[in-house]
């Protein structure tokens, strides 16, 4: 499929503790770009929510408090976020 981009198109892939919008944190974010020039760029990172991961969430996506320890805050990645999209 051809799409005609005026401007940047993003999907953002999430991984998270749980669903609970209110209380539940990001531990990974993709994102997605197409630029109207047909150019795709993607953005990776997991990050630290700063809370512990329940198991029930690492058998579904596969990431334990022990993968993200060492892992930047979303405070920390934000700015970087902000300009890649």
């Amino acid at each position: 499929m051809e799409l005609k981009l005026r401007r940047p198109l993003a999907f953002i892939d999430l991984e998270t503790t749980g669903i609970n919008v209110s209380a539940d944190r990001i531990v990974e974010i993709s994102v997605l770009k197409l630029n109207p020039n047909g150019k795709e760029e993607w953005l990776t990172t997991r990050i630290n929510p700063e809370i512990p991961i329940p198991q029930k969430s690492s058998a579904i996506h596969g990431i334990t408090d022990k993968d993200i320890a060492d892992s930047p805050t979303f405070k920390e990645i934000a700015k970087k976020l902000a300009a890649f999209s």
